[in-house]
């Protein structure tokens, strides 16, 4: 089985001076060969193409907006597709979608499951990103589990984040086994111990927090990992972090 490799989401960067031109730039010199898009940099589509182009990088994913996907799904698909990213993810809800019943979980996933029909037929795939709020409990099941029952894995797949399966108080490992197959990229991201790295919420460069990459990133294998992504939230130094994080990953063999 091919290793997966890294990339790099830019939100981690979103607050390195130079734009996007230095985001891509910095993202090529930590080594990575691959980047997770963030609402397309504010390029037009073949200029964002021909960027990544020309610092090496392939858009591996995207993350998109819930309500410009449902408001524009031939515009955004067109957009992404002519980029090259070959995997769309809604990465994060307003909290009027944070459901507070089985059933409304369950109505999300439905609505992601009609989106993942319409990628599909332009050819690209569909996921869905999780915080904290996804791992809330009604009975044995996590709100996660309920919405991806609601949705055929052939039309929405999973992105995985790691750290804030542990933030929200559940075993990463456990809910990698659970949706194995299913979870194409996987966010990885660390946490700092409790009470260290205050000023970055809590986060820590990947491989300088308490996460146990050793029996994760293998368990990330089997449930289907293709890409790991590494992320942080509020990095202090996005540059330093970039170049620690994919450094850790290239040293157990993830380049």
């Amino acid at each position: 089985m091919t290793p997966p490799r890294t990339a790099l989401q830019l939100y981690t960067l979103r607050h390195l001076p130079g734009g996007p031109e230095a985001h891509l730039a910095c993202a090529a010199e930590a080594g990575f060969d691959g980047v997770e898009l963030l609402h397309g940099l504010g390029l037009e589509a073949e200029a964002l193409r021909d960027r990544l182009a020309e610092h090496g990088l392939r858009a591996v994913s995207s993350h998109v907006a819930l309500a410009s996907l449902e408001a524009d799904p031939d515009g955004i698909t067109s957009f992404y597709g002519t980029v090259g990213s070959p995997v769309l993810i809604v990465p994060s809800l307003p909290e009027e979608f944070h459901g507070d019943s089985p059933e409304s979980w369950q109505a999300l996933g439905r609505r992601l499951a009609a989106l993942g029909q319409v990628c599909r037929a332009r050819g690209l795939r569909l996921a869905y990103h999780n915080h904290d709020s996804e791992m809330d409990l009604f009975g044995e099941v996590t709100a996660l589990d309920l919405l991806l029952e609601a949705a055929p894995p052939g039309l929405l797949e999973l992105e995985l984040d790691l750290a804030w399966v542990v933030r929200g108080g559940r075993d990463p490992l456990e809910l990698l086994a659970r949706h194995q197959g299913r979870c194409p990229r996987v966010h990885v991201k660390d946490l700092a111990p409790a009470g260290e790295n205050l000023e970055e919420d809590g986060w820590a460069d990947v491989g300088y927090g308490t996460l146990d990459w050793d029996t994760l990133l293998p368990a990330a294998i089997k449930a289907g990992a293709e890409w790991f992504i590494v992320e942080h939230d509020t990095p202090t130094d996005p540059a330093r972090t970039a170049a620690r994080s994919y450094a850790y990953l290239a040293s157990l063999g993830y380049s």
